[in-house]
């Protein structure tokens, strides 16, 4: 089975790129399931109802989110609908949506990390709890860590090795170079990186978050402009055994805006 999993979608040129190379992709990979980290796709913070169909209608088939699945407050109230948008597991118990969904069979699982994020249950312990829980279990399944530290990304990977089939990190907008399969046959990347404009500072504006730094006032941050390039991880999973046969780091940039 082949599994595309893309970086966090940055606001309108997130969007168009997806837009521009999620069909081909899909094509050219024999890919049977997507799944995009979307809680940036409304003017680079947060998810609407609008850009979520945008998403889907490119090809995505599980929208995951983090901390920013909040911003766009009418989002609330259609997290426990039809639309497939999870919110993160370890979120308290009584929030808006649902940590995980099953779909064709794979349980895609959102966590959040608690190191330099914010408050948030214990993403080891929730987990645990979910693998505990359902049953029969899928054979495949994959997690979207949304996470800043590094290191909680690789313990999280190295925790589940053996029980999932890939732990892909978000929420950097950076994407690293240590994919890879772990021992017991889980699929790893500290972080898959972003689809937006490539002249930003992590998709926002290079002016406007260089004058926050050189000047420690707030300034209201917007998307960067430009050519703009999407970062995804494409992962080939054995269904009998739920165990990653390959993963692959893929980058596609646009010619012109």
């Amino acid at each position: 089975m082949n599994i595309l999993a893309v970086g966090d979608v940055i606001g309108k040129p997130g969007r168009r790129a997806l837009q521009q190379f999620l069909p081909g992709l899909i094509n050219e990979y024999n890919v049977d399931l997507v799944i995009a980290n979307g809680e940036n796709s409304a003017h680079g913070i947060g998810i609407t109802v609008k850009t979520a169909q945008e998403l889907l209608d490119a090809g995505v088939d599980v929208i995951t989110s983090g901390n920013h699945i909040w911003a766009q407050r009418e989002i609330v109230n259609c997290m426990d609908g039809d639309l497939p948008i999870i919110r993160p597991l370890n979120f308290p118990p009584g929030v808006a949506g649902r940590g995980y969904l099953i779909i064709d069979g794979v349980l895609v699982v959102n966590l959040i990390g608690r190191v330099f994020v914010g408050p948030a249950d214990c993403p080891f312990r929730a987990i645990d709890g979910l693998l505990s829980a359902l049953g029969p279990l899928p054979k495949v399944i994959i997690v979207d860590f949304h996470a800043e530290a590094t290191s909680e990304k690789i313990a999280l990977g190295r925790y589940l090795d053996g029980r999932v089939s890939a732990v892909l990190g978000t929420h950097t907008h950076v994407g690293t170079t240590d994919s890879h399969i772990m021992p017991g046959g889980t699929a790893y990347v500290t972080d898959i990186g972003m689809v937006g404009p490539i002249d930003s500072i992590i998709g926002d504006d290079v002016d406007n978050v260089l004058n926050s730094f050189l000047t420690g006032l707030p300034h209201r941050l917007s998307v960067g402009k430009g050519v703009a390039a999407l970062d995804a991880i494409l992962l080939d999973i054995n269904v009998d055994t739920g165990k990653a046969a390959g993963i692959q780091r893929i980058r596609r940039e646009e010619i012109e805006p």
